[in-house]
């Protein structure tokens, strides 16, 4: 008896290859196609995209001859996302709802529902890959992998999956590169052959980020402020000359934020509110005439001000290392946590389609240090960063 497969339609070209491929290898296939949205308090223009988007998915699931239904997750969406993306960005932090989508949404609830339909397993249209080995003991892992197609690898996005996950987790087109899975939905005459990529929020559609911010976070005007460069202070500084008489104390210092005093600044100008900025931000500060471009360095939605420095080799742009909590600390791979006082080698990233970048990984009592062989632009505190070994998504965390 074949087994069944839910796959998570949403009205693009990439799952509607993935439901082809799954037919063409035996499985049972079932469509089903996720609202996670209909709030028109919070939709721009008035518009409903998700119903074209849906109409698409159904268009896809007759042209395919398999059954189509759809499930509406917009309460669990509203409060494990969205809700939680306000509060992050009013605390002046950078989350991304997109890698929290597929921990808390795509693959818990739309998978709790995927099996209540006798699923197997569940399926999307993302570019990564699953396989598997063994451990020590020689138990079955999963292993999270990036897609053949490096321009679209979304290995980042799936990098807060569990083994219980990925256990029932199929990704078809990981194997493919974007223009092929286009091709193969062009000789099959799908709808969504020629169908653009959805932009803005997972699964919500057509809604810009700021738009969305502002239209849930009042406006509230206030300072944006210029810090100088320190150079003797730059100079001055030798890490390994540092006086520490204990790692942790190094890494700590390596892993802060850029200290700066506050009185050194000047105004140059003003926004609409601090919870509307990230760090490593350069559009939408308004000020002109400066030597080099400005770029935001640090937020403080307390006392509402945006400290910005100019050019991108700002020491308050570049960072060396960050920290992430031990609270907030995932291992995909399991069998590779490491251990209290253990440090290893990794390639990184802090968001999608960065190039990996080499780290050296330090775990202490508190938490994880992760110190790059180059410095990093733009580290904010809510951004996850994903560490891999020879493609392979190894683990992540909130960067603290």
């Amino acid at each position: 008896m074949a087994k069944r497969v839910v796959v998570g339609l949403s009205g693009g070209v990439d799952s509607s290859v993935a439901a082809h491929l799954l037919i063409q290898q035996g499985y049972e296939v079932i469509g089903l196609f996720m609202i996670n949205w209909h709030d028109g308090s919070v939709t721009i223009n008035g518009e409903c995209p998700w119903i074209d988007d849906s109409n698409d998915a159904l268009l896809v699931a007759q042209k395919l001859g398999i059954p189509f239904q759809t499930i509406d997750l917009s309460k669990q969406y509203k409060s494990r996302i969205v809700d939680y993306m306000f509060e992050e960005y009013e605390k002046g932090r950078t989350p991304n709802p997109d890698v929290l989508c597929n921990r808390e949404i795509k693959f818990d609830v739309f998978m709790d529902a995927a099996m209540q339909l006798g699923a197997d397993y569940v399926a999307t249209g993302h570019y990564c890959r699953r396989a598997e080995t063994t451990d020590a003991d020689g138990n079955t892992v999963y292993q999270l992998k990036a897609g053949v197609d490096g321009n679209k690898d979304q290995s980042y996005f799936l990098c807060q999956l569990s083994q219980e996950q990925l256990s029932k987790a199929l990704f078809p087109i990981g194997e493919l590169t974007k223009p092929e899975v286009r091709e193969i939905a062009k000789e099959l005459d799908l709808i969504t052959a020629e169908k653009k990529d959805s932009q803005g929020l997972c699964f919500i559609g057509k809604v810009k980020l700021p738009d969305f911010l502002k239209q849930q976070l009042q406006p509230k005007e206030g300072d944006i402020i210029e810090v100088p460069v320190d150079l003797e202070k730059l100079q001055d500084v030798d890490i390994d000359a540092l006086p520490f008489t204990e790692r942790i104390q190094k890494l700590k210092f390596l892993t802060a934020p850029y200290q700066f005093e506050q009185t050194d600044g000047k105004v140059v100008g003003r926004h609409q509110g601090a919870h509307y900025y990230t760090i490593g931000q350069r559009k939408g500060l308004g000020v002109g005439g400066t030597i080099k471009p400005l770029f935001v360095i640090a937020t403080d939605t307390q006392e509402n001000v945006i400290y910005t420095g100019q050019g991108d080799d700002h020491p308050g742009l570049n960072r060396i290392g960050l920290y992430i909590h031990k609270d907030e600390i995932h291992w995909t791979r399991e069998d590779l946590a490491m251990e209290v006082g253990q440090s290893e080698r990794y390639e990184c990233r802090i968001r999608y389609r960065q190039p990996l970048e080499w780290a050296t990984l330090y775990m202490e009592e508190d938490g994880l240090y992760i110190i790059f062989d180059q410095p990093q632009k733009g580290i904010a505190a809510g951004q996850f960063a994903a560490w891999y070994k020879d493609e392979e998504s190894i683990g992540s965390g909130v960067i603290s």
